[in-house]
């Protein structure tokens, strides 16, 4: 089970941080999708043994997770209004790797969205 938190409204150039929380079983991939109105879901980052980001967060969003506290993280810096959506972590108890780390069809759990909206 998957539950992501801390979603919210902030300005332009503000920071936020996500959270998922997992619980039942150990995962091996983790990542962020989003999902803005009228668009389609689209990959944020992914974190395996390796860090895997979309070109449009890369340097600006981090994803990094806690094994003791069963929690995965995306902090969002210098935000824009562009990254408004709602934002879903999902996760597999396989490794993905490479390109594979970018497709819905790695992670067979996936928690509950955090709305994220950006205003400029």
């Amino acid at each position: 089970q998957l539950q992501a938190f801390g979603g919210g409204l902030v300005q332009a150039g503000a920071s936020l941080r996500l959270s998922c929380a997992a619980s039942g079983r150990t995962y091996n991939s983790m990542g962020w999708f989003r999902q803005a109105p009228g668009k389609e879901r689209e990959f944020v980052a992914s974190i395996t043994w390796r860090t895997y980001y979309a070109d449009s967060v890369k340097g600006r969003f981090t994803i990094s997770r806690d094994n003791t506290k069963n929690t995965m993280y995306l902090q969002m810096n210098s935000l824009k209004p562009e990254d408004t959506a709602v934002y879903s972590c999902a996760a597999d108890r396989a490794f993905c790797s490479g390109s594979g780390c970018y497709d819905v069809v790695a992670y067979h759990y996936w928690g509950q969205g955090t709305e994220v909206t950006v205003s400029s």
